[in-house]
């Protein structure tokens, strides 16, 4: 099973922002057992890395993206699919049309994010992560 992870589920777990925190590492500890492969957006890590600035170091940010890569795909957007977010106006948020553009060209099955409501028009479907859990462990 593939799936993108959006950006504001690994921030839950870098902040340690509850009462998220639990369920979001949860999926991407089963990332890091190789049990689903997880996609991260290529732009979810200049944010993350940016966001990040008033928490940790520039060394530190870069210690603790390298260490999510270790585990979890980069998802690219092409040209085209880049274009394709931008007539995409059904989304009120450019960046949210290319984490699902991302999804799509990672064949994903689910986006797993706290923001169901802004993938309503997603390609791919959106989950949170005790959504997600709950699906993953009643298989």
């Amino acid at each position: 099973m593939n799936v993108l992870i959006d950006t504001n589920i690994i921030l839950d777990i870098l902040q340690k922002r509850e009462p998220f925190y639990n369920a979001s590492n949860d999926v991407i500890l089963h990332c890091a057992a190789g049990e689903i492969t997880g996609y991260v957006a290529l732009h979810s890590t200049s944010n993350i890395f940016y966001i990040l600035r008033k928490h940790y170091s520039a060394e530190s940010r870069r210690i603790l993206l390298i260490g999510l890569l270790d585990f979890l795909q980069i998802a690219n957007a092409n040209q085209q699919s880049v274009k394709r977010a931008l007539a995409r106006t059904e989304f009120s948020d450019f960046e949210d049309c290319l984490q699902d553009e991302c999804a799509v060209q990672s064949n994903a099955d689910y986006i797993i994010t706290r923001n169901i409501n802004d993938f309503s028009f997603s390609s791919v479907p959106s989950i949170t992560p005790t959504e997600f859990l709950k699906k993953y462990y009643s298989k």
